[in-house]
């Protein structure tokens, strides 16, 4: 990897390329090369990030993806065959893809919520969230340090909560903020579809699910998955500020993914 010091040669750690409604990926680091989390930018997008955060393309091992809307594997066909890496995927999602052939890529490592896997020296534990396509979230350990990434889940389950407790760093979705749903002008279906069961999660839910996803050793906290018309990285950051002293966490900081600029890479020791 270009950038990686000596320091973090073995080092586990994460790197959000872009979250949002219009494209989501994020690079694990791993102890035997990286992993591509979601592809939903072009294959040129996607190696042009990586290049901007100094993560070398080519060390990546395979592609990880949560789920079939084309913001989360829009690139994926494209950037997988050019790296001549596997992309990972639950049934569900191959059966989607494989109805649009241009978007199927050349290599499949077909994945089960609830079978973990190992790649790249990371342990892997995909498991099932609430959205309106099957979808899956995941957690990534190394040793003691795990990183849990849910985002596209309408509610936070009892197996999500057990799935995410023991996080150094958490990647947790605040998509939209109530008021500003109400206020957009998307149709009410469409509205009532996002704020439902099988939708995203609103700032309020994920504030308050902190209280359950919060472990001791939790260091990190980021937000994703900010819709662009219905949210606002000021209100999530005001909520998040008040809510961490709430819960008496001056110990964990956060920051807001972008959709537009990759976040700099947090390494777990």
């Amino acid at each position: 990897m270009i950038a990686q010091t000596s320091g973090h040669h073995h080092a586990f750690g994460c790197t959000i390329l872009g979250s949002g409604s219009k494209g989501n990926a994020s690079v694990i680091h791993g102890p035997d090369g990286n992993l591509l989390l979601d592809a939903g930018f072009s294959a040129k997008e996607l190696i042009g990030r990586m290049e901007r955060v100094h993560v070398d393309p080519c060390s990546i091992r395979a592609i990880l993806i949560t789920h079939d809307h084309s913001d989360h594997t829009g690139g994926c066909r494209v950037v997988a065959n050019r790296l001549g890496v596997p992309v990972c995927f639950i049934p569900e999602t191959v059966s989607e893809l494989a109805r649009h052939p241009n978007r199927m890529p050349g290599a499949k490592i077909i994945i089960t919520p609830g079978s973990p896997l190992e790649l790249c020296g990371i342990h892997i534990e995909p498991f099932t969230v609430s959205h309106d396509t099957p979808a899956i979230a995941f957690t990534f350990s190394v040793g003691d340090c795990k990183l849990g990434f849910a985002t596209d889940l309408g509610f936070v389950s009892n197996l999500v909560k057990s799935k995410l407790s023991g996080c150094s760093m958490l990647v947790l979705e605040t998509n939209y903020d109530p008021a500003k749903l109400r206020a957009s002008a998307r149709p009410i279906t469409l509205k009532r579809r996002i704020a439902g069961r099988q939708g995203h999660l609103g700032n309020p839910d994920a504030m308050e699910a902190l209280a359950d996803l919060l472990s001791p050793n939790t260091r990190h906290l980021v937000f994703a998955h900010l819709s662009q018309e219905c949210n606002d990285p000021e209100i999530v950051a005001s909520l998040a500020t008040a809510r961490l002293a709430e819960l008496d966490r001056p110990d964990v900081s956060f920051e807001i993914a972008s959709q537009f600029e990759p976040l700099e890479t947090v390494w777990l020791e």
